[in-house]
């Protein structure tokens, strides 16, 4: 029996101590899941508020447009409030409270009114700026080879567009997860601390991720067809392109062709005419032909309605001819100066206007103004006094002013008069005989040169009077008597020539005794006069 109680005994102590030691283990494991939570807890706060630091920062657009859209729905929301509270009060027996509570709630209503038409923008959607793509401009149309790199340029600027369209969808898919991650710890939250709050912070997350993922979704479908656009964009643009390099092609190639026969011509003119002159109006005809062909290609290939272009310049015409009249006449002065042939580049004319004299070679005839190289001649020397000029004359002249041709057509000589005056008790004849002879001897050369040409030109002028040779005409001067005499000379030589006739004519009149040169004198007369005479002075 004893040992019955004994061996009861040490079971009965033995279970107990069982017990003890299961209790134990039970607090202690207990314990540890307690804290194990609360590690838990604590690092999940700890990344809940990284996380909502992060948010903070608001370097996100896509998290500023939804808080300006939470922002004016708010105060919406309070705008409505306060308007309530204002019609409930204004029912009321008035008293200065509510009078004071009216004043302030009406400032209230007017800041709120002014961030409702502030935020306005947000009220439908809090990312319709952002899902919609910006605008690259009008579509170019690619009529001609100056717009293909306006067409390049509007290709690279909807790809740029589109990447960053395609950056908004990462920082939106970013945002995504963060939030979502949010919301993940806040259950995890609840789930290890029922007690705590975390109700409405968890509902807030989970309305701004099913927005923002509304507004991924809106996205990506845009971003497709976004994209589709641009593939069809690019590749009319591409095409457009495509035909105008080819267009280009080919009229570079008329062009070269143009050019090339041009040349030609040119030189099939120059092996034919030998005439400087008129080898110089050939070329000047036929780049002008070719310049007007080039012009016609060009705006035929590239303006698509002609007869819009020549309304345009029917109306434009009257206003060009009045503010451009003398520019029009410069070339209609140019066309009557070609094709008339009155002037050649290379002839000597002398131009009168107002009142100025200039005498030159022409070096040029643009469709503008003649270019004269101004030589030393007797119109510079007794009027200009200066030589070697530069002379611009506009083509318009031949309408307004005088211009005499020196060397028109196949003549290249002039009459050029040389006057001494003899005394009239001088042998007159012999004078004129003398002067006769040396202008003859000199203007020899020049008389048979024009005497060829004057044959030339009967067959284009009605000649009267052909006479080459010298002429010696004679006058009475009031002090003597005038031997005027006239040769023909080089026209682009003439001072050189009558400086040596000039020469030998006084020469010739010095060595005869019955011939002298009359020149201004004095005759005084001392004391008494002769009874037939005044007291004068003569002047001789």
């Amino acid at each position: 029996m004893k040992i019955l109680l004994t061996f009861l005994l040490v079971f009965l102590t033995s279970t107990a101590v069982l017990a003890n030691t299961k209790k134990e283990e039970r607090a202690l494991k207990a314990k540890q899941e307690a804290a194990q939570k609360e590690i838990e807890i604590q690092n999940a706060q700890e990344e809940l508020s990284n996380i909502q630091k992060e948010l903070s920062r608001g370097s996100s657009v896509w998290l500023k447009s939804y808080n300006s859209y939470i922002a004016y729905q708010e105060s919406r929301k309070n705008l409505r409030s306060v308007k309530q509270r204002i019609e409930q009060l204004q029912y009321r027996s008035s008293t200065v409270e509510r009078k004071l509570e009216i004043e302030a709630l009406q400032a209230k209503e007017k800041i709120l009114t002014d961030q409702v038409d502030l935020l306005k923008a947000q009220g439908t959607s809090p990312f319709i700026s952002l899902l919609k793509p910006d605008e690259a401009g009008n579509l170019p149309t690619i009529t001609n080879p100056f717009e293909i790199l306006t067409g390049f340029s509007y290709v690279k600027r909807l790809n740029s567009q589109y990447k960053d369209y395609i950056l908004r969808e990462e920082e939106l898919q970013e945002l995504i997860g963060l939030l979502e991650r949010q919301v993940n710890l806040y259950k995890d939250l609840m789930r290890l601390n029922p007690k705590g709050d975390y109700e409405v912070e968890l509902e807030t997350s989970l309305l701004q991720v099913e927005k923002f993922k509304l507004a991924l979704d809106t996205l990506i479908s845009t971003a497709a067809v976004y994209e589709k656009r641009i593939e069809s964009t690019e590749a009319k643009i591409n095409r457009e392109i495509k035909d105008q390099v080819y267009k280009l092609f080919n009229i570079g190639l008329l062009l070269l062709l143009l050019f090339s026969f041009s040349l030609l011509i040119k030189r099939i003119a120059k092996r034919y005419i030998s005439d400087h002159e008129r080898l110089y109006t050939a070329n000047k005809i036929i780049t002008f032909i070719n310049v007007l062909l080039i012009g016609l290609i060009l705006i035929f290939s590239y303006i698509d309605n002609v007869g819009y272009l020549a309304t345009v310049l029917g109306f434009a015409s009257a206003g060009l001819a009045i503010a451009m009249r003398d520019w029009f006449m410069s070339i209609l002065g140019w066309l009557v100066i070609i094709v008339g042939g009155a002037i050649h580049v290379g002839d000597r004319i002398r131009v009168e206007k107002d009142g100025m004299v200039y005498l030159g070679d022409v070096l040029d005839i643009s469709l503008q103004r003649m270019t004269l190289l101004e030589d030393v001649t007797l119109t510079t020397v007794m009027h200009n006094r200066r030589g070697g000029r530069i002379i611009f004359v506009p083509n318009n002249y031949i309408f307004t002013s005088l211009i005499a041709n020196y060397t028109h057509g196949a003549l290249k000589t002039v009459w050029d008069g040389i006057d001494i005056t003899i005394t009239f008790d001088s042998n007159h004849k012999k004078a004129s005989h003398l002067a006769k002879e040396i202008c003859r001897k000199y203007s020899k050369g020049y008389t048979d040169l024009t005497r060829k040409q004057l044959n030339k030109l009967r067959d284009r002028y009605s000649l009267k009077n052909a006479n080459v040779e010298p002429r010696i005409l004679t006058f009475i001067e009031p002090n003597g008597i005038k031997v005027s005499s006239w040769y023909l000379t080089n026209a682009y030589a003439t001072l050189t020539l009558r400086s040596t006739i000039s020469v030998e004519i006084l020469d010739a009149f010095n060595a005869e005794s019955d011939i002298t040169i009359a020149y201004p004198t004095q005759t005084l007369y001392m004391g008494t006069a002769p009874s037939n005479t005044q007291p004068t002075m003569d002047i001789v």
